[in-house]
């Protein structure tokens, strides 16, 4: 798996035309589950289409030092041999998860029964990034865990110990990296162990865990792990192209007014697609085709047109549903006819930047009125963007809104921190190249 560069600075023209086919990147957090859930296994399992960026190399690094053996035979392709969660081996060192949450929290509970001594850091801001939230469920659970600034922030401290069923644990935020956290944990326990969300979140842990053989029912908000009587079955895994990617293309596609792009094998499951719903409520013309099941997950084919928008009102059940996508649903609220508000958003607070804080700076610096508010955004609506420069402040996802903003702004536009992309999509300037016509 070899993972592209981007520089630093980056130079976005305007497009006169955005037309194309394109097969988005795999999905991330599917690529992080069948990575780490395939290592808890027996069994040798092979992952077809595995996103390759920074974050999933993040996740086989600490897997590697584990012990875990992974072999990479060929592009996006990665070899698994799993033997059990019992064979992990305690590493020698601390486990580096770099910029991914994903892999610090789903590793916690996967570590958070096993008796040996693991310490988790990351870079700069995974340490500023909130791990209370699985800390104190996991200790809820006998799970022997700590963290710095009174079990707030990394790095965690983790010497396993005997997990105890029998319970029913809140986890207060809507996070399905917090629900994985604690569902992992449930593998090694001594009973059933429920966990119950304020709304639902992407489910690909609880389809995977099931697909492996471990017991999982579903009771509205309440997801309960009856822990299998032996190891997980590895099982081979092919990974949907990810929605949160391709929001990118589907947002540029529906905002610019000459615009025809179709995205392959894309993963629509229920649980990702508050994006589609929301742009579907303003009025975008977003059509999914060759609808069909892979590995257990929807995938479809999406052709997006050119379309013209209306402000909507964003808040409740769908928000879990396009958190990583809200960025751009404010740039679509500032083009669309009409005031846009997005709100119960206060997770984007604590993602990889200050989601609310940055993408209204971003935003402004294309000529954006926007108002920012402790649990969203307000958008006027039926502005213009001029040219500007814009700074990812490090996240991939702000990298990303700068370059659409860019792509449909009436002047040539600067991205600083450009690389940042590299996260989760280390092809996405080549791909705005091959989009854009201008």
């Amino acid at each position: 798996m070899t993972v592209g560069t981007a520089v630093q600075l980056r130079r976005v023209l305007p497009a006169r035309q955005l037309r194309g086919e394109l097969t988005v990147p795999g999905d991330k957090s599917v690529s992080h589950r069948s990575l780490l859930f395939n290592a808890l296994a027996r069994g040798t399992a092979r992952i077809d289409g595995i996103l390759e960026s920074e974050d999933t190399r993040a996740t086989m690094h600490c897997l590697r030092a584990l012990g875990v053996r992974i072999d990479e035979p060929g592009e996006h392709v990665v070899v698994v041999h799993g033997a059990g969660r019992g064979a992990l081996t305690e590493p020698d060192n601390v486990l580096d998860c770099m910029n991914s949450g994903t892999t610090m929290r789903l590793m916690a509970g996967a570590l958070a029964g096993l008796p040996m001594l693991t310490v988790l850091t990351g870079d700069g801001s995974l340490r500023r990034r909130p791990m209370g939230r699985i800390v104190r469920p996991l200790t809820a659970l006998g799970a022997k865990i700590s963290a710095r600034a009174a079990g707030t922030l990394p790095p965690i401290v983790i010497e396993g110990g005997a997990i105890r069923g029998g319970q029913r644990v809140e986890t207060g935020v809507a996070s399905g990296q917090v629900k994985g956290s604690i569902l992992l944990a449930a593998l090694a326990a001594d009973g059933p162990v429920t966990v119950i969300e304020p709304a639902q979140t992407r489910d690909h842990t609880e389809r995977m865990l099931g697909a492996m053989g471990a017991e999982i029912t579903r009771d509205g908000l309440a997801v309960t792990l009856t822990p299998p009587a032996r190891d997980l079955t590895a099982v081979d895994v092919r990974v949907p192209g990810d929605i949160s990617t391709a929001a990118a293309w589907i947002v540029a596609a529906t905002l610019h007014p000459d615009a025809e792009i179709l995205l392959r094998n894309v993963g629509v499951n229920p649980t990702r697609t508050g994006l589609l719903d929301i742009l579907a409520a303003m009025g975008a013309r977003i059509e999914r085709l060759e609808e069909r099941t892979v590995g257990g997950e929807p995938v479809a084919d999406l052709l997006i047109r050119s379309a013209q928008l209306h402000g909507v009102e964003v808040g409740g059940d769908v928000v879990p549903r396009a958190i990583d996508e809200l960025p751009l649903v404010a740039l679509a609220g500032a083009l669309a006819q009409g005031p846009t508000v997005i709100r119960n958003a206060e997770e984007l607070r604590v993602k990889e930047s200050d989601r609310v804080a940055a993408t209204a700076a971003v935003l402004r610096a294309f000529g954006v009125e926007i108002e920012e508010r402790t649990d969203g955004m307000a958008l006027h609506g039926g502005g213009r963007l001029h040219g500007g420069r814009a700074n990812s402040v490090g996240d991939h996802r702000l990298a990303m809104l700068g370059a659409v903003a860019g792509l449909l702004s009436g002047e040539e536009s600067e991205i600083e921190g450009a690389d940042a992309v590299a996260v989760s999509y280390p092809d996405f300037w080549t791909d705005l190249t091959r989009l854009s016509l201008s």
